[in-house]
């Protein structure tokens, strides 16, 4: 992938995935290593749509007591390290193995506020081959209402991609 992404400014969102999409499966195509890939995607998803956090949350095993998710790759503020599976939206988009869009973190039952900035968040599983969550993407915006089934549609097609290596 070039240093930069190739995007025209001003796009609407959907025009603006069609464009990075392409761009962001020829760089996970060519490296195989899983923190660079992350690290490349949030970056990218930071840079073409300016959202207030992106990264990614890997799921841990810990001797004797249940597994976490921890912190991986991102792009914004310092975040939470840890979450418990169920707690918050990152761990109730695991535990139920599906999309969560939150348009306002204010009203979701358990929200762990990391950044008071925050205002509404989509969260994707990453699954394995087969089927298990290995990390959640995590996307914040600082703009209540801000994710819809554009978002949902497109970084489901790129976490599928991303758990494919």
């Amino acid at each position: 992938m070039a240093e930069s992404l190739a995007l025209t400014p001003d796009l609407p969102r959907a025009e603006r995935y069609r464009e990075l999409l392409p761009q962001l499966r020829a760089m996970l195509e060519a490296e195989d290593d899983t923190t660079a890939n992350l690290a490349n995607v949030s970056a990218a998803l930071r840079q073409a749509f300016g959202f207030f956090w992106v990264g990614f949350y890997l799921v841990k095993p810990r001797a004797g007591r249940d597994p976490q998710l921890v912190l991986g790759p991102f792009q914004g503020p310092i975040a939470c390290t840890r979450i418990d599976k169920g707690r918050g939206v990152c761990g109730s988009a695991w535990s139920r193995r599906q999309t969560l869009i939150v348009p306002d973190v204010e009203r979701f039952p358990g929200h762990i506020a990391c950044a008071s900035e925050s205002r509404s968040e989509i969260v994707v599983p990453m699954l394995d081959p087969a089927g298990e969550v290995w990390g959640v993407l995590d996307i914040d915006s600082d703009a209540l209402d801000d994710f819809s089934d554009t978002d949902r549609d497109a970084l489901e097609q790129l976490v599928a991609w991303l758990s494919r290596g």
